[in-house]
């Protein structure tokens, strides 16, 4: 289903400098997860610079792993997918809605791609594509949560849509739609999901002109202790307990801030590009 028989499995655990165990147990799922999320890049420069974002494997896995670029969800999940799949796991992919304020009267596409991963009879949400990531799976069960990161997650059993239930992904902050001291990060059914289903996403968020990934370019960095964030020329860093810094950068000075705070390398015509699209949005 994922094409894990065109993985290459040991190149992706040197990338992330995996040596632990390959049996399909809670604990490899929970140091992958972990190691993935600290690891591999996330960015959507391609769609910002009008590239093709291709899904197939070799292509994905030459892009985030082999050069070290950055993805988005559909790009990290398939390859994470391939990887569950390579090593004997049990998942089923799902779509999200990524609210973050969002009315959701008016509810955005679902364009944000998961995982369910069963293991003895438990399932568990692993989401490494969303950037800031949780550094583990969390419990599909109402009121579960993760604190393994720098920041806590709440998973919530609830109205998402037009009286529709559905899950919730909650994260520390003040929103009408989540108990205090949260707001919904994403919705998401159960409803399974293809790489054809993904396939489609990934069209409208790589080229549709309504897509903020072609609008603007948006990097992030987690590191266990520290978020780093690029949207536009606005650079944000956030440590936990404190309140985020922002710094306006110019469109000439992108490529040495991807490359030193978000390690991701631009070449000479890729960086001259970036700053010319750059200077156009501040026009």
């Amino acid at each position: 289903m994922w094409n894990s028989e065109e993985l290459d499995l040991g190149a992706y655990l040197a990338f992330l400098k995996y040596e632990g165990d390959r049996l399909p147990t809670m604990e490899t799922l929970r140091a992958l997860q972990r190691a993935h999320v600290l690891t591999v890049r996330w960015g959507t420069l391609d769609s910002f610079l009008h590239r093709e974002v291709r899904l197939d494997l070799p292509s994905v896995q030459d892009k985030l792993v082999r050069r070290g670029r950055g993805g988005y969800c559909f790009e990290h999940v398939l390859l994470f997918a391939a990887v569950l799949e390579k090593l004997g796991f049990h998942f089923t992919a799902v779509s999200g809605r990524v609210q973050l304020g969002a009315d959701s009267r008016r509810p955005r596409p679902a364009t944000h791609a998961m995982l369910l991963v069963e293991l003895d009879g438990t399932r568990w949400l692993s989401d490494v594509g969303f950037g800031a990531s949780p550094l583990e799976p969390i419990e599909l069960a109402d009121g579960a949560r993760s604190e393994a990161g720098p920041w806590p997650y709440l998973l919530r059993w609830q109205e998402i849509t037009h009286g529709s239930p559905g899950w919730a992904v909650h994260q520390i902050g003040d929103g009408p739609e989540g108990p205090e001291g949260w707001t919904v990060r994403q919705v998401f059914t159960e409803n399974p999901q293809y790489p054809v289903d993904f396939a489609v996403g990934n069209h409208f968020v790589a080229s549709n002109d309504h897509s903020p990934f072609v609008i603007r370019p948006y990097v992030q960095r987690l590191r266990p202790d520290r978020l780093d964030a690029l949207d536009a020329l606005t650079w944000t860093t956030e440590y936990p307990g404190r309140a985020p810094t922002k710094e306006t950068v110019r469109p000439h000075q992108v490529p040495k801030l991807l490359d030193e705070v978000f390690g991701i390398r631009t070449d000479p015509e890729e960086a001259e590009l970036l700053a010319s699209r750059l200077a156009d949005l501040t026009t």
